[in-house]
């Protein structure tokens, strides 16, 4: 089983990155680019087969340690 977490900043927080990510494409003639966001995602093989217990774990590591959720939200997709 696979765990796949998505993680970014939450709204209002600011993102350097993603500004310069946003103005140096389009300093490189990407015009339509108006903002961008710069996250992580974090792959994660696990043992077991109860997706459900699975989530919750995975979710339990993102508190914990994987996310800063003062300041970043996270997503969990669980893949068989």
């Amino acid at each position: 089983m696979k765990a796949i977490i998505h993680i970014g900043l939450k709204p209002g927080v600011l993102d350097p990155q993603g500004r310069a990510i946003s103005r140096s494409l389009n300093d490189l003639g990407f015009e339509e680019v108006t903002k961008a966001r710069q996250g992580k995602v974090i792959e994660l093989d696990l043992n077991g087969d109860d997706p459900a217990a699975a989530e919750a774990r995975v979710t339990d590591m993102c508190e914990k340690l994987l996310a800063n959720t003062v300041i970043e939200s996270y997503k969990v997709e669980i893949e068989d």
